[in-house]
């Protein structure tokens, strides 16, 4: 452990490594966000500390067994003539799930009356986040676990990227988090942020290499262009 600390190639590791962690977190915060802002203002940073908690420990526990990791890529039965491996299938479910989530919070913002949920129903509420955050927390942490594995070859500096990219993500979820449910129109575009991801997962599960970098760009181009539109917007009424 010493060693990895006097080395500066094991720095640059962990600084690469934590910085393409937090990128890859950027799905995780805006999927957090979203599924948190349904419950109760009081229940939401708890939600919060426990989404992002449980995602860490499941990328630890997943970065602890990587022989099973790498095994998930192994063929498990063909289609097509095409072997269809563990992490496709995980691929394709979250993205599954992540397409029709976003689609259901869509209409539900666009078209859904809303009444006044009782506190037992409010229970029940924040359970099902926690459940719907943890099976999203599986399919990222994968992504996040195998480009760890790629980008460094010691544990210990495996871990603390991912320690330290999460602490980064806690401090900014909350903030995230208030923007996207102040601004109604921001709502819908970390929705539609979730639906190109959803569909992203699907492709990579399919066989189909989406490069990130397309994505990741759309996503910042289009926030970009929000972000104008709610300056414009906030300034409209004092120029009339």
């Amino acid at each position: 452990m010493l060693e990895l600390l006097t080395a500066p190639e094991a720095w640059l590791s962990l600084v690469t490594l934590t910085a393409m962690e937090i990128v890859l977190g950027i799905d995780n915060v805006v999927f957090l966000a979203i599924l948190v802002g349904r419950l109760p203002v009081g229940q939401q940073p708890l939600a919060r500390r426990l989404g992002l908690s449980l995602a860490l420990g499941i990328r630890i526990g997943l970065l602890l067994a990587i022989t099973w990791i790498m095994g998930l890529t192994a063929p498990f039965f063909s289609v097509l003539g095409r072997g269809i491996s563990g992490r496709d299938l995980i691929l394709l479910g979250g993205g599954l799930f992540l397409i029709a989530k976003a689609t259901w919070e869509i209409y539900d913002k666009v078209e859904a009356g809303h009444e006044e949920a009782a506190p037992s129903a409010a229970r029940g509420a924040f359970m099902l986040v926690l459940i719907q955050i943890l099976l999203i927390d599986i399919v990222f942490s994968l992504d996040s676990v195998i480009t760890a594995v790629g980008m460094a070859n010691d544990l210990a500096i495996m871990i603390i990227a991912m320690v330290l990219s999460m602490l980064v993500m806690l401090v900014s979820a909350g903030a995230v988090s208030d923007f996207v449910n102040r601004h109604p129109s921001v709502k819908i575009l970390a929705l539609s942020f979730l639906l190109l991801i959803g569909v992203m997962l699907v492709a990579e599960g399919a066989g189909s290499h989406v490069n990130k970098a397309y994505i990741y760009f759309a996503m910042a181009f289009s926030l970009l262009v929000e972000m104008l539109n709610l300056r414009y917007r906030k300034k409209r009424p004092a120029r009339g």
